[in-house]
């Protein structure tokens, strides 16, 4: 397993989430990483990204504002802070690295790895 995600669950509108990714293996020396989630009936999206070259972060308006994404080198571990949580954010949620390429992309075909994925549901 390169990359294991966890942290979703059932909230109210308004509430907070964490989400955590932890990678192992290759996905361990990854430095661009990022979140997409999926809603029932729609495409994959992408929500956060972070380019550990820089430090750059990169938001979806959709959440610009209320997300947040860090990592912990440390544990090798990707976040997704999630507050003012609304209904629309209803979704399974994916963490992504590229593997051994460095540039940013929102694009989620670029990406090598992916975790199994998390359910948030936010309910109104």
């Amino acid at each position: 397993v390169q990359l294991q995600a966890s942290g979703g669950g059932l909230v109210q509108a308004g509430a907070s989430l964490r989400l955590s990714c932890a990678a192992s293996g290759r996905a361990v020396n990854s430095l661009v990483r990022a979140w997409f989630r999926r809603a029932p009936g729609k495409e994959r999206e992408f929500v956060a990204g972070i380019n550990l070259n820089g430090g750059s972060t990169y938001y979806a308006d959709s959440v610009k504002g209320r997300f947040t994404i860090s990592q912990d080198n440390a544990k090798n571990t990707l976040y997704l802070q999630m507050d003012s949580l609304k209904p629309e954010d209803t979704a399974v949620y994916y963490c992504a690295s590229r593997g051994a390429a460095t540039v940013f992309t929102r694009a989620p075909s670029q990406y090598a790895y992916w975790g199994q994925g998390t359910q948030v549901t936010v309910s109104s």
